[in-house]
């Protein structure tokens, strides 16, 4: 006899509550805390964030005075700030069809340069592997050579 739907359903609720409890449980116990990620770190790389450390706090109260000139103000947000838009140019409007085909140019020979890349890997290695599989016969038939006399 088929169990009530209720019933699959608890059964279904009681699976998903396990496996997001376990979740829970081996986040909270398994991430380390600020200060053990950071006893893990080697001593250069420790020195290295405590150095950084004051740059990153000027940047986060800079980023805070941004933030409130841009809440007092009635312009959009992307309008206001001091900190410029890397999507938008000086010459605002102006497309300059040169500068376009030039940034187009670059792009398209980085691509190019790449691909050619891969390719040059490619065949390497297969001339590795060609080599490999060459010499590997080579040897069979150089430790067989007197069966064949």
């Amino acid at each position: 006899m088929d169990t009530p739907l209720w019933l699959r359903w608890a059964k279904v609720y009681a699976a998903g509550g396990v496996i997001i409890g376990t979740g829970l449980l081996l986040f909270k116990y398994v991430t380390p805390t600020d200060e053990q990620l950071l006893n893990s770190f080697s001593p250069e790389v420790r020195l290295e964030y405590e150095q950084q450390k004051k740059l990153r706090e000027a940047e986060q109260q800079e980023l805070m005075k941004v933030v409130q000139q841009t809440s007092t103000s009635n312009d959009p947000i992307w309008k206001t700030g001091s900190i410029v838009s890397p999507w938008e140019r000086a010459d605002e409007g102006k497309n300059d069809p040169n500068q376009r085909y030039a940034f187009q140019k670059l792009k398209s020979s980085e691509v190019q340069k790449d691909e050619l890349k891969k390719i040059r890997d490619e065949l390497q290695q297969l001339r590795v592997q060609s080599e490999a599989k060459t010499n590997q016969i080579v040897q069979e038939k150089m430790k067989n050579w007197w069966k064949f006399w």
